[in-house]
């Protein structure tokens, strides 16, 4: 099993009631690419949601409408603003539905260490689910960043989020 396919992923109940998600990825690409997979709208749509607003810089406006659905046929829609930023190696949304999305890079060579936080009111019967939603999102950046974007988000492979929340259900029941 490859490193992105384990759940990497860690959840912390925080003092305030909130949840931390973490994970953090060694991406296979420079940092300045990773950062236009993060910032720039076209980009963004391979592997993540399409930015219909995005104002870069702090306190800029977000919208940012997930591609795929939940199994009722809903999209998520987050907005906010932008917390902070720092050009390439710090983006930070505080949001509405997803809390505090963070994203910090650091060269390593010609990789990537990426670590991304979302820090949220996380009701327990959702913890797998946003779990194996991020890991599937990170999965599916590395995947765009290497050429192979998701490219028909109607067939997006819920199979692959499936197989993440199976293992981190099974992690937090061990």
């Amino acid at each position: 099993m490859n490193a992105a396919a384990a759940a990497d992923g860690t959840l912390e109940k925080l003092d305030d009631g909130r949840s931390r998600i973490r994970f953090e990825r060694r991406l296979s690409h420079p940092v300045d690419r990773v950062w236009a997979a993060l910032t720039e709208p076209d980009e963004m749509r391979k592997w993540w949601a399409a930015a219909d607003e995005l104002e870069l810089s702090e306190g800029g406006r977000f919208t940012i409408r997930w591609l795929n659905t939940d199994d009722e046929g809903n999209t998520a829609i987050a907005r906010g603003t932008v917390s902070a930023v720092d050009p390439p190696r710090l983006l930070e949304l505080d949001s509405d539905i997803h809390g505090v999305m963070r994203w910090e890079l650091r060269p390593e060579g010609e990789f990537t260490a990426l670590t991304f936080t979302s820090t949220l009111q996380l009701p327990d019967e959702y913890r797998e689910k946003v779990l194996a939603g991020w890991h599937a999102h990170l999965d599916f950046l590395e995947d765009a960043l290497g050429g192979r974007p998701v490219e028909d988000w109607d067939n997006w492979p819920i199979d692959v989020w499936q197989e993440h929340h199976d293992r981190y259900a099974a992690k937090a029941s061990a």
